[in-house]
């Protein structure tokens, strides 16, 4: 090695280190206890890591804030709080680190176009579709049709 040389990598990439893909880290917010149970659920048998759930503001900053996950997902209607303004306190909190947004309802896209438009979330699941796939096309870079193994996929 040449003393004052940057390092370099000229060989074969090595393999993997761990069996498969990483799961994505998620904190379900939402005030439904049966909609959490089912999520969670479903989102595990799907791959993804629940590593915890907030039914209010208030809980939504302190689990961000304690497990740091990958992905949020915050339902807009949150009782007496409004899900947008808790995206608003997850992604201005310096000290909170929510991950990447996504607003769920059980209502219509169309109903909240504007308010998820102006918010800071990545995107927007209507809740009878939410699934491990859906949040992980949400999360690509746009272009991207792979899915959770690497594999190209149809759109």
């Amino acid at each position: 090695m040449t003393p004052g040389m940057a390092a370099s990598w000229n060989g074969p990439l090595p393999p993997r280190s761990y069996p498969g893909p990483v799961a994505l880290r998620c904190l379900i917010v939402d005030d439904n206890p049966g909609f959490i149970r089912a999520a969670r659920a479903l989102l595990e048998q799907e791959g993804l890591q629940v590593v915890g759930v907030a039914s209010t503001s208030a809980e939504a900053v302190l689990r961000a804030a304690d497990l740091h996950p990958d992905v949020t997902l915050v339902d807009i209607d949150l009782g007496a709080d409004s899900g947008f303004e808790v995206a608003r306190r997850l992604s201005d909190d310096p000290s909170v680190d929510p991950g990447q947004l996504i607003m769920i309802s059980a209502h219509a896209e169309d109903d909240f176009a504007d308010l998820i438009e102006a918010s800071p979330a990545v995107g927007f699941l209507v809740k009878p579709a939410l699934s491990a796939t859906a949040i992980e096309r949400l999360l690509r870079p746009p272009g991207d049709a792979r899915d959770r193994t690497g594999e190209t996929v149809g759109r």
